[in-house]
């Protein structure tokens, strides 16, 4: 197999251990704390907020390493 493809795993295993993680220690304990419908729905949707900060602080760091990588 070819760099380009390890690569790809990589990042592909990486995502998906991510997205089980923000299931198992976010979206769970999100769903399982309300009893109505709606609130549970709600809580669903904000806990993407919550994946969606780690991605970005997640992706920020990485960039930030990449850019003074030469420098460390």
């Amino acid at each position: 197999m070819s760099n380009e493809t390890w690569t790809y795993i990589a990042i592909g295993s990486a995502a998906g251990v991510s997205l089980i993680a923000w299931a198992a220690l976010v979206l769970v304990p999100a769903w399982t704390s309300f009893s109505r419908a709606w609130e549970r729905v709600v809580a669903a949707v904000l806990s993407v907020y919550v994946l969606a900060a780690f991605a970005l602080v997640g992706a920020g760091l990485g960039g930030a390493f990449l850019w003074y990588f030469d420098r460390l």
